[in-house]
């Protein structure tokens, strides 16, 4: 059996082992659902390799051979992209309010991905306590209280003052996150050109980046928490199909590739 062949399946078995494992600890999202379908490809071709290649190499076989392997390069700069601008525009210190994301609940409890992103406002606060922060998210499916709500409880248990902690609890994406945040920073004397960041997981800081200046936010940057080692799959591939729909629905004010130069 040749090498290539050796590693398809030992790919398969792995990525089949970590789906059955992802299906019992991991709500079902498109990023879970990315992983399902690499691990569905993986022992189709596997299992039927011989046929697979001969169709593929010649004719119409081997033009979407090629058009495959070229969307899955694509996929990859896409994802080198989200990994990297991550951890670009960081805070400079001078921001008066960071705006935590939303990111679920177990049922009145954050999730890990939530954890961290408090977890990252909270220390940035520590070294910046006059700033205000911002929590946002409305109440989901599975959730017995609003993200915002349970956001905030947490971060007063760490020690942060109620009065510095301002909540949203009716936004239902991240575009609506930081609007309602905008609405009320301005209604606490918070302009939107005033220096502020945001507080998400690394994976999702660009876009991010991009909703807080699309809804007016002229000084933005974004402060990166970790995510769980299992969690980096799903979420990337996620996160890069969700930027390549931002570039071509959502930033239709100008073209993608002005604001592509003016985010990185």
């Amino acid at each position: 059996m040749q090498i290539r062949i050796i590693l398809v399946w030992a790919l398969a078995v792995f990525f089949l082992a970590d789906s059955v494992l992802r299906s019992f600890r991991s709500n079902f999202n498109f990023g879970l659902l990315l992983v399902y379908l690499i691990t569905a490809g993986l022992w189709v071709y596997a299992i039927f390799h011989r046929p697979i290649d001969a169709f593929c190499a010649a004719g119409v076989g081997r033009v979407l051979k090629i058009l495959f392997f070229c969307g899955v390069g694509v996929l990859l700069l896409l994802v080198a992209f989200v990994a990297l601008s991550g951890y670009s525009h960081r805070p400079t210190g001078r921001e008066q309010a960071v705006v935590v994301l939303g990111a679920g609940l177990r049922r009145d409890t954050p999730s890990d991905l939530l954890r961290r992103r408090l977890d990252a406002a909270f220390a940035y606060w520590q070294q910046h306590p006059e700033a205000l922060i911002v929590v946002t998210g409305g109440q989901g499916p599975g959730e017995t209280i609003p993200e915002g709500v349970a956001m905030g409880r947490y971060l007063v248990a760490k020690g942060v003052p109620e009065e510095q902690i301002l909540v949203e609890d009716k936004s239902t994406s991240t575009e609506e996150n930081l609007l309602f945040a905008k609405e009320l920073l301005e209604a606490r004397g918070v302009s939107a050109d005033a220096p502020m960041a945001v507080v998400t997981n690394a994976f999702h800081c660009y876009r991010a980046r991009c909703y807080a200046r699309l809804v007016g936010f002229e000084q933005a940057s974004s402060i990166p928490a970790t995510i769980a080692l299992n969690s980096v799959l799903p979420c990337y591939l996620r996160e890069a199909f969700a930027v390549l729909y931002y570039w071509v629905f959502k930033s239709s004010q100008n073209s993608w590739i002005t604001r592509f130069i003016g985010i990185i």
